[in-house]
């Protein structure tokens, strides 16, 4: 998913390494984490392989660190700003090519990746680039993936055990149950702007598949 996270981020504007980085850790948080010794190797292979290229870093856009009115700000931002300056290793900037754009695509409808939670967040963060219909799959497919979770976590009442046990149980199937919702609900927010027959045979799709063993009517079918 390196490939993803650094495809998706130059999808916005041409970024060097550092920013890079940066980046996609603003955008995924804690979810994901991209270390210098991952990043420039996969940098290197993508431009190889013509997915990205390198322009000049002029063309690469910093936003200005504004006055914070005190000594000890002011003194942090100017460290900040030398901080930035080019060096042997950020001196490359990176944009995506029209080779990288259909391959990160590729990625975020790619149906044999995982789809644990740390990969959806990963792909919802960058899915803005697909149209509506390819990102109602996406969602479509976390969500039938979400219901079997959800029925084989509710199967899986312990027997034995005091009563953290139970509530570690009970909390994982709750966090599904609100995963599920907050899914549906992004659901019904892309249906809106698809035509009927698309959102029909996503519908029919989804029922056939998960049969809705949640319990929960999908925001999909209201």
């Amino acid at each position: 998913m390196l490939d993803l996270a650094i495809l998706g981020s130059l999808k916005e504007q041409p970024l060097h390494g550092y920013e890079l980085k940066k980046r996609v850790g603003e955008t995924v948080g804690s979810t994901w984490a991209m270390s210098f010794g991952s990043l420039y190797p996969a940098l290197r292979r993508l431009e190889r392989d013509g997915a990205i290229e390198v322009v000049d870093p002029a063309q690469v856009s910093t936003t200005p660190i504004p006055p914070t009115g005190s000594l000890a700000g002011d003194l942090a931002a100017a460290r900040m700003r030398r901080a930035g300056k080019p060096t042997r290793r950020t001196r490359k900037a990176y944009e995506l090519t029209a080779r990288g754009d259909a391959r990160l695509t590729e990625l975020l409808l790619d149906p044999d990746s995982p789809d644990d939670d740390r990969t959806f967040a990963l792909k919802l963060a960058f899915c803005g680039s697909l149209d509506t219909a390819a990102r109602l799959q996406l969602l479509q497919r976390r969500r039938s993936n979400l219901a079997d979770d959800l029925a084989r976590a509710r199967q899986q009442t312990p027997t034995r055990g005091d009563r953290y046990t139970r509530s570690l149980v009970e909390h994982r199937t709750e966090s599904i149950e609100r995963d599920l919702e907050w899914v549906d609900s992004l659901i019904a927010a892309e249906a809106g702007s698809v035509p009927e027959r698309v959102v029909g045979d996503h519908r029919s799709e989804n029922a056939s598949s998960a049969g809705n063993p949640a319990g929960i009517e999908g925001a999909a079918a209201s």
